[in-house]
């Protein structure tokens, strides 16, 4: 099969299309044949090997990355199952979040991590889905405990993570606000924001105004400014952060937590590549993307040859929504 395999750290351009072999199943596990992936943060600091301090703490290689093939979202049909496999079968429409193998024809996906695809997406969109829908998921619901009626602000509204954060916090009864620049405002309020504040125009953390909880994807204000924005009770989730070769967006985390023995508010942290329900998740978004309740937002699609090409521009850190990969 062809597969863009990582061989060392380093641009986009380390990304090599060779031909490897197809992967056999194992006994519990599901060999799908990808009809699209999509790109993300997750992917680039594999690549890049960034920040260096990852490396040392071993959430990377450190000379190499821990990863060959990289694309942790899938949408595709299975094509053969092990002999312990009995949800699926070959043909079926399935999509996961395996968090590697993606850029390449076919990926081996544990049957307990294999959701089968939402009936009324297309294999792109159902590829927009997995880890950006996974992470606003436990953003909101499991570490910010959302709430009817609560206020919530998503800073970074616009980004992949964002886009469904949005959507599930008001499929969750909750009033949102939504932080983006001004070219997505219009976005924002299409897929259900309240209140849209242009981040070039107003400072959230300065404006007077208190939420329940703050869903910080940007991680473009301290976290003592982040806490300005919460009433006294509320809940700072961190998401992301603005990545830096060495430290960040890991310093950031650090120093935001360790405030939290001191303050009223709760500061959490959604890691979706810890997470061990990510198939419940899926089966959770499945329903509610079959309910027209959230629905992935696709900034562009690139075809399979051109993935460096998807990853520059998902580095430049601009895009409204996914980028998705047709294969």
């Amino acid at each position: 099969m062809k597969a863009f395999v990582l061989r060392s750290y380093g641009s986009p351009d380390v990304l090599e299309l060779t031909d490897v072999d197809t992967p056999v199943p194992a006994d519990d596990e599901v060999l799908v044949q990808v009809r699209a992936t999509s790109v993300q943060p997750y992917d680039w600091h594999f690549m890049r090997g960034e920040p260096y301090i990852a490396r040392l703490m071993g959430g990377l290689g450190l000379r190499r990355s821990k990863i060959d093939i990289l694309g942790a979202d899938v949408a595709g049909q299975v094509e053969a199952v092990g002999r312990n496999v009995t949800e699926f079968r070959p043909g079926d429409e399935v999509f996961a979040m395996p968090k590697q193998g993606g850029f390449s024809q076919y990926v081996c996906v544990r049957e307990s991590e294999l959701a089968p695809k939402p009936k009324n997406l297309t294999y792109e969109q159902a590829a927009a889905v997995p880890m950006a829908a996974n992470t606003a998921l436990l953003a909101l619901r499991d570490q910010g405990r959302v709430q009817p009626g609560q206020k919530v602000l998503v800073n970074g509204a616009s980004g992949g993570v964002g886009t469904f954060a949005v959507q599930l916090a008001r499929a969750f009864g909750a009033q949102v606000t939504g932080v983006c620049s001004t070219r997505n405002l219009d976005l924002v309020r299409s897929i259900g924001a309240h209140e849209v504040i242009d981040y070039t125009r107003e400072d959230f953390t300065r404006n007077g105004r208190r939420y329940d909880l703050l869903l910080d994807n940007a991680g473009n204000h301290p976290g003592a400014a982040c806490r300005r924005a919460l009433t006294p009770e509320g809940t700072h989730v961190v998401v992301g952060g603005q990545a830096g070769r060495w430290l960040q967006p890991v310093g950031r985390m650090i120093s935001t937590f360790a405030a939290s023995p001191f303050v009223s508010q709760r500061i959490a942290r959604a890691d979706v590549v810890q997470c061990t329900e990510n198939k419940r998740n899926l089966l959770t978004l499945t329903e509610l993307i079959e309910t027209g309740k959230i629905t992935p937002v696709i900034d562009r699609t690139y075809p399979f040859e051109d993935i460096p090409a998807a990853i520059r521009y998902q580095e430049e850190g601009h895009a409204p929504g996914k980028v998705v990969i047709t294969i």
